[in-house]
């Protein structure tokens, strides 16, 4: 037989109804619990990024909840003071204030007694609830930054498994111009073969496992942002210049948010890199070559030569299956 929890009397203690901190706070799990049913049954790369942007959408929510009760603690604190102010302007006749005195400081060195006592012990209570919530959300804080970094070494780890049982496959179209200019295209690739050549290419692992394919716009009377708003890049840092761009994708760190291209830095024969990138035009990934402020997809021979050439040399090295067309 099941008991069922009976209601509190009058006489017991609602723990609940006397907190200072909301009751839709995210309910706390020992550490090694919270990792642990997050990497719980992650069997493929898709399924891991999933879950990883499930768990931002999560720690975003519990931002937004500890935003609002500190918010609401605020609003508390100057209710409080200016109740204490009303009382004590409606003890003093406002025609008693001294000289140079203003009649609201007037009530209140009258009403120094009770009304100071009322007050200070709220602005104790809410400094304590202030210190218990920064506590929550410092905790909180952690256990996310916990979870994503097991998130990254689980990718990271599944990514170079793969690299290394499954090279990815390319197949290079090269599309003359003229005899010195040419346009270089690469065939689609989907699955997770995208996830696998950033990390070829940069090192780093993508913030999300659709980013190639992803043509979505915050504004339609522009070209989708090579960027997420996430992992350090405000919204209005979407859309950088070719020079921002590039620092971006040098920076350190294991997460990479781009969107709708991949990243190649081609090394120069006299020293530097160049950077290029493979742009997602449909069927087919367009080559653009970085210059000045802006790319330019139209490639001198030269710099069509060095790109293939990289491509070629990783081929060699068993870690791409490269395949060259030209018309």
């Amino acid at each position: 037989m099941t008991s069922r929890k009976q209601p509190p009397t009058e006489g017991d203690e609602d723990v609940d109804s006397r907190r200072d901190t909301p009751r839709d706070m995210p309910r706390v799990l020992p550490a090694e619990e919270h990792v642990l049913s997050r990497a719980h049954g992650l069997e493929t790369l898709e399924s891991a990024y999933e879950a990883w942007l499930g768990l931002r959408r999560e720690q975003a929510a519990a931002r937004q909840r500890f935003l609002r009760e500190y918010e609401r603690l605020e609003q508390q604190g100057s209710f409080l003071v200016g109740s204490v102010r009303s009382a004590s302007e409606g003890v003093t006749p406002v025609g008693t204030a001294p000289s140079g005195v203003t009649p609201g400081d007037s009530a209140l060195t009258a009403a120094e007694g009770p009304l100071r006592d009322f007050l200070r012990q709220a602005e104790e209570k809410l400094a304590k609830a202030r210190a218990g919530l920064a506590r929550e959300e410092a905790e909180s804080e952690a256990r996310y930054q916990a979870d994503f970094a097991a998130f990254h070494t689980t990718v990271r780890d599944r990514v170079r498994r793969h690299l290394s049982a499954s090279p990815p496959r390319l197949r290079l179209l090269l599309r003359k111009v003229s005899a010195s200019r040419a346009v270089l295209h690469v065939e689609r690739v989907g699955g997770d073969v995208p996830v696998l050549l950033l990390f070829l290419f940069t090192g780093r692992i993508p913030s999300r496992h659709g980013f190639l394919l992803d043509d979505s716009t915050d504004d339609v009377s522009l070209p989708p942002a090579p960027l997420y708003p996430e992992e350090g890049v405000a919204p209005s840092e979407v859309r950088p210049t070719a020079s921002a761009l590039l620092e971006r994708v040098r920076a350190s760190g294991e997460v990479l948010p781009v969107k709708g291209f991949l990243p190649v830095l081609v090394p120069r024969p006299g020293g530097g890199e160049d950077f290029f990138r493979l742009l997602q035009r449909g069927p087919v990934m367009e080559v653009e070559v970085a210059e000045g402020e802006a790319f330019r997809a139209v490639l001198t021979r030269e710099e069509s030569e060095r790109f293939a050439g990289h491509l070629l040399r990783l081929n060699l090295q068993g870690q791409l299956a490269l395949e060259v067309e030209a018309d």
